[in-house]
């Protein structure tokens, strides 16, 4: 091969390595990165223990009513519905009051003023006013009478009544005394079975949840007795949960 030729040949090759070192590139940077990590173990341990609760119930006489008396009105305005609401809330707190009533133990729950529509659903024919009051009775064996003289004379039309403790920590505090004794009884238990010893408490979570129902009253009519609504007990129920460490 003459050396012209050779010459031409050469340069034709580096055209080519040139090519596809140019092409290569172009391919590298389109393609997605690829991220490499080494593998990581880890290890945990669980604490061996007895995990266990108890629950307990107190007995105990309400020594607190709370009553929830409402009023409301129906007129062609909201002014008007609103300044009769007021009048005759006026009219049952008086009453309220005169019953021997603290201004402390006499609160609003709610007011509420809006329209009232007609059978369409489309136009207004009216508007209501609504009030109701929260009253603290500490009288819980009288209630009776007192819910009489608030519809009777007091002119409310809706009421209820529930009852509680005025101070539920003493209660409480034996419940929960009874609940963590049960729940260490239970737990002794569990480790005599399993051939363990109980040991120190770790961790302890009071889960109590309680509530007692309102007492529906209804008022409508003079009554010819004083309404009967007895008070009996009420429980305060605790319940907790307490973990051991195994000795």
């Amino acid at each position: 091969m003459s050396s012209s030729l050779r010459l031409v040949a050469i340069s034709i090759g580096f055209v080519i390595v040139g090519a596809l070192a140019v092409t290569a590139m172009v391919v590298a940077s389109n393609r997605p990165a690829m991220v490499v990590s080494a593998a990581t173990t880890s290890s945990s341990t669980i604490e061996a223990g007895i995990f266990t609760s108890g629950d307990a119930t107190v007995s105990r006489k309400p020594d607190l009513a709370i009553v929830s008396a409402g009023i409301q009105s129906q007129m062609g305005t909201a002014a008007a519905a609103q300044s009769d609401l007021a009048s005759k809330t006026a009219k049952l707190v008086a009453r309220v009051k005169a019953l021997g009533v603290a201004d402390k133990d006499l609160s609003t729950a709610s007011y509420w003023v809006g329209p009232v529509y007609d059978q369409s659903g489309q136009a207004v024919s009216g508007y209501r006013a609504t009030e109701q009051l929260n009253i603290k009775w500490h009288n819980v064996d009288t209630v009776g009478k007192t819910l009489d003289a608030i519809v009777q004379e007091g002119g409310a039309t809706n009421i209820a009544v529930s009852f509680g403790l005025a101070d539920p920590k003493a209660a409480q505090a034996e419940a929960r005394s009874q609940a963590i004794a049960d729940a260490r009884s239970r737990a002794q238990a569990m480790a005599s079975a399993a051939g363990v010893r109980l040991g120190q408490v770790i961790r302890v979570s009071d889960v109590s949840t309680s509530s007692r129902p309102p007492v529906g009253y209804s008022g409508a009519g003079a009554a010819p007795v004083a309404s009967q609504v007895p008070v009996g007990q009420m429980d305060v129920q605790v319940t907790v949960e307490v973990d051991f460490a195994i000795a």
